[in-house]
């Protein structure tokens, strides 16, 4: 194999490709990146069972071939060259990659045991702009659960209507959704995606008015941008029933400015940093919020002038899960309904123009 490639378009690729390379598997192979020369484009392909990514460079490729290199060595290695030219030569079981007058060596191993991304069938899918992926992606993910036992809600569900999609994740304590419009679909769909795998593609989205195809199949979901696929399989079984978690009667209703809301509980965090639940307080009484976290370092109470319909409230409340929702907000406003203080506080901005909510259960007060 013999490759001749930009050194920018390089190490982009090797820097995407690895992110579905694996961490301390069983099988090394899943450690790897595989290179392919062929026909004048330079592939670098990783996969970690769940997530595949494929990345294609134009390139001179006068001895196609293929072959398999460590993925953390070839992307840390490749990273660090600033030439706008690269020449890649597979001999003897060695990859050389060559640049400027110098050259650095690696082992490389056959391809034959690299493992085959899953093709996935064409014929159901939606078409969304990307701007609309990337928010029903970076809106939610972060409420996507960690832990391994409750698999599925490590995943994010992502419904299909005539007309619109929405994408919903909850870890058990926090919940996300959010609703964005599509230009078209096959069909009513839905698909559990992994979190992790949803990020990976929303972070190789660049444009905001171009559409792209999303393919789906039973165990698949595929985006191709032609330069760049990913393949991710689905998570299998039931996800949680979430239209009967969200409360949709409140006893009271809070307007609050954003930008002082954010700043106050930042500030409040400070102080609640060694605290596990990371607990602030609220308190709402005369159409003032008032935010109180008491710890060994000392105390604070900020006062915030609010719009407030309905019944006083005291109410605790993980400080990082609601910071989390206001990094996501766009308007100057947000929303909070109020049931009670062992009720989830139901999240959404200030304005019908935006399919966002959000919902996060109280800590208990003591």
């Amino acid at each position: 194999m013999k490759v001749i490639c930009g050194g920018i378009e390089l190490r982009e690729a090797a820097s995407k490709v690895f992110k579905a390379c694996a961490v301390r598997s069983t099988n090394p192979m899943l450690e790897c990146i595989k290179l392919e020369a062929k026909g004048g484009i330079f592939k670098l392909t990783a996969t970690d069972l769940e997530l595949g990514i494929e990345k294609s460079v134009p390139a001179s490729t006068p001895i196609e071939g293929e072959v398999v290199v460590t993925g953390t060595f070839f992307k840390d290695f490749v990273s660090k060259l600033s030439y706008e030219q690269i020449e890649l030569s597979v001999s003897d079981n060695v990859l050389r990659i060559s640049y400027g007058e110098s050259d650095g060596k690696l082992m490389t191993m056959p391809s034959a045991d690299f493992p085959q991304i899953r093709g996935v069938s064409k014929e159901q899918h939606f078409v969304v702009q990307k701007k609309d992926l990337r928010d029903l992606v970076n809106k939610v993910a972060f409420s996507a659960g960690t832990d391994d036992y409750r698999p599925i809600l490590k995943g994010v569900l992502i419904e299909i209507e005539e007309g619109g999609a929405a994408a919903i994740a909850l870890d058990g304590y926090r919940l996300a959704k959010c609703e964005r419009p599509i230009v078209s679909t096959t069909a009513k769909m839905h698909a559990i995606v992994p979190a992790r795998s949803l990020k990976e593609i929303a972070s190789i989205l660049d444009g905001e008015d171009e559409p792209i195809i999303v393919y789906v199949q039973k165990n698949y979901l595929m985006v191709d941008l032609g330069h760049t696929k990913i393949t991710t399989r689905l998570l299998d079984g039931d996800f949680v029933n979430y239209k009967n978690i969200i409360p949709t009667s409140f006893e009271t209703t809070t307007i609050v400015p954003k930008s002082p809301f954010a700043d106050g509980l930042e500030r409040a965090k400070l102080l609640s940093r060694n605290d596990r639940n990371s607990m602030v307080r609220f308190d709402i009484k005369d159409k003032c919020l008032t935010i109180s976290s008491t710890s060994e370092l000392g105390n604070l109470n900020e006062n915030i002038i609010i719009n407030a319909t309905g019944k006083d409230m005291s109410i605790a409340f993980n400080a990082n899960y609601l910071t989390d929702i206001l990094k996501n907000i766009d308007t100057d406003t947000v929303t909070l309904n109020y049931i009670n203080s062992t009720s989830p506080v139901v999240v959404t901005p200030t304005t019908t123009a935006e399919d966002l909510l959000y919902l996060v259960l109280p800590v208990r007060l003591v």
